[in-house]
């Protein structure tokens, strides 16, 4: 399994409650695609989500954003820990 890190735009005043919510949608899914998106974190003032996950591929952790209605490209494959 793979770990990912991914980053989302847009989410400006976006309060915990909401990410909670968005997080929750991806939860409700992410079993579909073989995918585990095990923390989020928010930057509200400039807008960033920042999510870690596991799953076998980039693409499965893309449709399950995409399918619960926050897409995002900017995934990355993080292979390499200290």
């Amino acid at each position: 399994m793979a770990t990912f890190i991914d980053v989302h735009d847009g989410f400006v005043d976006v309060t915990r409650e909401q990410l909670q919510e968005a997080h929750d949608a991806d939860a409700a899914i992410e079993a579909e695609e073989g995918v585990h998106i095990e923390r989020a974190w928010l930057d509200p003032v400039s807008g960033k989500v920042f999510c870690l996950s596991t799953g076998p591929s980039k693409e499965a952790l893309m449709r399950i954003h995409e399918r619960a209605g926050h897409p995002t490209d900017q995934v990355y494959e993080v292979s390499i820990q200290v």
